[in-house]
């Protein structure tokens, strides 16, 4: 066992992993590196919920909006950069902090991915044509063609991914940059970690978890989240943009719905994702789940034990 200590915060929107994370920092004395795939982005401000300037200004912070949505950043580069800056981190404190919402990336710095090929903008661009002209039907027609295993697997166990626009053009091009099934490339050897992770889960009951969403979500608006993606409604298309707080408001733009409509599908589709990801992370049986009113010093302490007696 590695001496290093990873604390991983984790939990649904809006229900305070921020500020337990600078608590934990300013405790421990150590950096934070945000795990959240939507507040990497510098154009995307007030629809990420990126901590404001006096939180960052509170505790050292790691890939808060230093991506632009122009540029291709896939998991696994923040696999990559992120285990790097850990490396270097761990050299000067043996605690370090990870927080954020985003199942797919915390696995990528607990466990490590499998190693997918290269795919090539004209395959990438290709497929996204063909999707956009013939819409997700045809990802799910060609990725049954081309691996017939996996599609199946989808079909009976995780039906939802298959209705998964994103996902379903990142498995038909692995298969067509590589000529092999998607499938060949899961299950692969994880890389090992030079950290022992202690991962804390924040939650709350589902009224209350619901009516912070709705209370964050009119906070955006007032903050001027409309104007924000105003600026972004001509990159719309942009997979960086695919993403709750945004696509609502430019079907607004679009004369789809109305402003109203579209702040309450802001909301709804808040909630379901908050609901997704309580359902990710309650998948791993290692999490320490707290209350989120918990007081903070409690999980200091909690976490201070586990270093010291292991």
């Amino acid at each position: 066992m590695s001496n290093n200590y990873l604390i991983v915060i984790v939990g649904p929107t809006a229900i305070g992993k921020t500020a337990l994370s600078i608590k934990l920092a300013q405790h421990f004395g150590c950096d934070i590196l945000s795990c959240d795939s939507r507040q990497f982005f510098k154009e995307m401000k007030i629809g990420t919920a990126v901590p404001n300037e006096e939180e960052l200004a509170a505790a050292t912070h790691h890939f808060i909006q230093n991506k632009s949505i122009f540029e291709n950043y896939t998991v696994g580069d923040f696999e990559k950069e992120a285990i790097a800056k850990l490396d270097e981190l761990f050299q000067k404190n043996n605690v370090q902090i990870v927080v954020g919402g985003s199942g797919l990336y915390v696995n990528a710095i607990l466990q490590g991915f499998d190693d997918f090929p290269e795919v090539s903008n004209e395959i990438r661009e290709s497929v996204r044509n063909q999707y956009e002209e013939k819409g997700l039907e045809f990802l799910q027609q060609k990725l049954q063609e081309l691996d017939n295993y996996y599609y199946s697997t989808l079909l009976k166990e995780n039906h939802q991914t298959l209705q998964n626009p994103q996902r379903m053009m990142r498995f038909v091009e692995v298969c067509m940059a590589s000529n092999l099934p998607y499938s060949s490339f899961l299950n692969q050897k994880k890389n090992s970690r030079n950290f022992t992770p202690i991962v804390i889960g924040l939650e709350a009951e589902r009224e209350i978890m619901y009516n912070r969403i709705n209370q964050r979500v009119d906070i955006m608006m007032n903050e001027g989240l409309l104007e924000e993606a105003k600026v972004l409604y001509p990159n719309k298309e942009l997979n960086a943009l695919q993403t709750v707080g945004y696509r609502e408001l430019f079907d607004y733009f679009d004369k789809k719905a109305t402003l109203e409509v579209a702040i309450e599908q802001i909301k709804m589709n808040t909630r379901r994702f908050a609901k997704r990801q309580l359902t990710w992370f309650k998948r791993n049986e290692n999490t320490i789940w707290f209350d989120y009113l918990t007081n903070k010093n409690d999980i200091i302490s909690f976490i201070t034990q586990i270093i010291h007696n292991s």
